[in-house]
């Protein structure tokens, strides 16, 4: 009979604890990543790009001043700072955005387009009905196809496009009193200095 040999026995200890421990240093590299970093500042793939040219219906019913608001052209961005929001009236944070975007709404050096993300419209009109209609232009993403072409990945998102009509930049997440004086104020006037 062969004993094992004094040697085998760490051998085969190290070799039974190895993938645990490949386990754990992968646990603690993936824990360090996805705890580092602004998740508002998700790289987009259309920065720099022209806007996608997708034409959106208007929201239904939705007027102002008796007048239906118009929905979604590309050919409105020509010429113009806008400031595109994604929302939709079951979106929790879209609630807790929607007095900023009002405020945003009474400076006229850009427009405000929104895009209403898989909603009803009569749920979106109260919606709009509750915090008031900050959107010059509100385009109806019934079945999410045009926010999938914005490169979306959830709503709330909004994007700064530039007057030649090119993504600038692309905020994920609820607009906040302090992402707008730090990130989005500063973009937006890089957007409005540019081309003026």
């Amino acid at each position: 009979m062969n004993e094992p040999s004094a040697s085998a026995a760490p051998r085969r200890t190290f070799l039974m604890v190895l993938p645990l421990l490949v386990f754990l240093a992968l646990a603690l590299l993936f824990w360090y990543r996805l705890g580092s970093g602004d998740p508002s500042r998700i790289p987009s793939a259309l920065i720099g790009r022209p806007a996608p040219q997708t034409t959106l219906p208007p929201l239904d019913g939705l007027q102002d001043n008796g007048v239906q608001v118009p929905g979604l052209d590309p050919a409105a961005f020509k010429g113009k700072v806008s400031l595109v929001n994604v929302w939709a009236s079951w979106c929790v944070p879209c609630h807790d955005e929607a007095p900023l975007l009002t405020e945003l709404a009474k400076d006229k050096r850009f427009q405000l387009v929104g895009i209403n993300y898989k909603d009803a419209p009569d749920n979106a009109r109260r919606f709009l009905g509750r915090y008031g209609n900050p959107f010059g232009r509100v385009g109806a993403d019934a079945n999410g196809r045009a926010s999938i072409e914005w490169g979306v990945y959830g709503v709330p998102e909004t994007f700064v496009v530039g007057r030649e009509g090119t993504i600038a930049y692309k905020l994920v997440g609820p607009i906040t009193p302090e992402n707008f004086r730090a990130v989005l104020l500063p973009e937006l006037e890089r957007a409005l200095k540019a081309g003026s």
